[in-house]
């Protein structure tokens, strides 16, 4: 991977650029004027592109680019605002206070609605294995205004670790959180999620592991959560109890410790 810079940008976002490359020992070049098809060619790898609001992450093959955005948290945040539950706050059992362990960042969408949810007495740490998608939700994360106040506060809340979630399950103590979650690849994908299709070309597809399982029952005070395809065998695997969900595509398991 190398970095650059928008096509269009100036001497602090050049810095920038180049600040960021230093931090992940990445290569930096300079754009010249040049499109990305035309440096994917030049230098043949992927590319982080520093733009004036944002960071993407293009392939050299040319998908669909990766960039920080709530996704579906806003709509989901304005149902609750409305009165309507939430179903993975529901599976979850999370309330004011609550602290919960997300195991598998992705965009955040989940993050953003467990500290919502759990406010700023909670604790919200989620965890990305990729470490240039880790700082690029990190950073969209504390720079985003969504308008909503109070959901601009729950994202800025969020403690980001990057690292392997089940190597940093084993480090922690017993019954440290509440809830420890996973939302996992789906084995079969979902085409109505549009969110997803950046993210998918660089997520980590490692199955969970009843091993990982284990730890997560040993780290949780309340329970494990799984959110997974209706179709997946996980949650039988695993050891989930299933709500399924008649007009969804997918489903959320619990553990009950």
């Amino acid at each position: 991977m190398f970095v650059t810079t928008a096509g269009r940008t100036d001497e602090i976002h050049t810095e920038r650029a180049k600040s960021i490359a230093t931090q992940f020992s990445l290569p930096f070049y300079k754009r010249n004027k040049r499109s990305l098809t035309r440096m994917h060619q030049d230098y043949g790898m992927d590319c982080l592109v520093v733009g004036k609001n944002k960071l993407e992450l293009h392939t050299i093959s040319g998908g669909s680019p990766f960039f920080f955005h709530p996704n579906i948290a806003m709509v989901r945040i304005k149902r609750m605002m409305n009165g309507e539950d939430d179903p993975y706050i529901t599976a979850a059992r999370i309330e004011k206070g609550s602290s919960i362990l997300d195991c598998t960042l992705g965009l955040g969408s989940d993050a953003i609605i467990a500290s919502y949810v759990s406010g700023a007495c909670g604790e919200i740490r989620a965890i990305e294995e990729n470490s240039i998608i880790s700082f690029i939700v990190k950073e969209g994360l504390l720079q985003w205004e969504s308008g909503i106040e109070l959901m601009d506060a729950a994202m800025k809340r969020i403690q980001i670790e990057t690292g392997n979630h089940h190597e940093v399950l084993k480090k922690l103590p017993d019954n440290s959180f509440d809830v420890v979650y996973f939302d996992p690849m789906f084995e079969e994908r979902i085409e109505e999620s549009e969110g997803i299709n950046g993210l998918a070309q660089f997520a980590s597809y490692n199955d969970l592991q009843l091993e990982t399982i284990e730890q997560a029952k040993r780290v949780a005070n309340n329970r494990v959560v799984l959110k997974d395809h209706f179709r997946s065998k996980r949650f039988e695997k695993l050891g989930f109890t299933t709500i399924k969900r008649k007009t969804s595509l997918f489903h959320y398991g619990y553990i009950q410790l």
